[in-house]
């Protein structure tokens, strides 16, 4: 016999009748009705080649067939209840796994420390590995499963077969040296479009904020243009330009180099940060207990 042609609900309906050996009680156990029973029964005899069970004045009693298939079938019904039907479970503290994050360098430093923290209290054997990938490839490699999450601002990530959560709320922070001769506690228009700036484009796009300066034909004195945010850090702190950057970002470089935040005056768009997952990784439980460690991390 081919097994292509062999109805696997047999195996539960054999089952059912080597614990009960009762057509009746078996068919309760599985909800089945009398004439439903019976077809399955008519069914496994003329696949398995063989009476399988027959009525005596004890209950239907296996044939040595039966007794002989005992054992296979209830290996296989377990196999396919442990390994097929139930989703495995994770445990943090004992796995080993190295998790793929796409986010940009920006991400990398407001992210990373906690995510790490976390991961040594509480996931002693689990890895981060963190890529920068534009927008356009972000959404390949998840859909590939070359990474398990995206976090950050990934707009082009809204789309069909891609789920996203909000973590929190940002906004934007001018900073500068923290001893700027010109510029003291607040930032007027006038000295915005006067001083000069460093402005960012990660991965070689064009940012947010320069995205807002465009929409309101704002021109600025650039002597600075720059690919990774992590290098304002020592030329903030060294010259005279002012950075308009995301205030989550501003906060951490305040505290490693010697710069002021200031309120932008021109008010630019707030905008919330993200984790973008595909649907191939939606139900892997590993890649769920991921993506609840980061909004509890970071949701606000």
């Amino acid at each position: 016999m081919n097994i292509a042609d062999l109805d696997l609900n047999v195996l539960v309906v054999f089952d059912a009748m080597l614990q009960h050996q009762s057509v009746t009680r078996a068919g309760h156990a599985l909800d089945l009705s009398q004439p439903a029973m019976s077809a399955a029964l008519s069914k496994m005899r003329s696949q398995l080649g063989d009476p399988l069970f027959v009525r005596t004045g004890h209950g239907m009693r296996p044939t040595p067939r039966a007794l002989q298939l005992s054992e296979p079938v209830k290996k296989i019904l377990e196999m396919v209840r442990l390994e097929v039907l139930q989703q495995p479970a994770f445990d943090p503290t004992t796995a080993h796994r190295v998790f793929t994050v796409i986010t940009p360098d920006i991400g990398e430093t407001v992210f990373m420390p906690k995510i790490l923290a976390h991961l040594q209290a509480h996931a002693p054997h689990i890895a981060i590995r963190s890529v920068a990938i534009s927008s356009e490839g972000a959404g390949e490699a998840l859909e590939l499963g070359q990474a398990d999450l995206a976090i950050g601002y990934f707009p082009d990530l809204a789309k069909p077969g891609f789920y996203q959560q909000r973590l929190f709320k940002n906004t934007f922070a001018c900073m500068v040296r923290a001893d700027h001769p010109r510029i003291h506690d607040t930032l007027t228009v006038d000295q915005f479009m006067q001083e000069s700036h460093a402005l960012v484009r990660p991965a070689g796009r064009t940012h947010l904020f320069e995205q807002y300066l465009n929409s309101k034909n704002i021109k600025l004195d650039v002597r600075a243009e720059l690919s990774h945010f992590a290098s304002l850090l020592t030329i903030i702190s060294s010259s005279d330009l002012i950075a308009t950057v995301p205030r989550d970002i501003g906060h951490v470089f305040a505290t490693l180099a010697k710069v002021r935040l200031l309120d932008p005056p021109l008010k630019p768009p707030s905008f919330h940060l993200m984790q973008h997952w595909h649907t191939v990784m939606h139900a892997d439980s590993a890649n769920v207990w991921l993506r609840q460690m980061v909004k509890n991390l970071f949701n606000d």
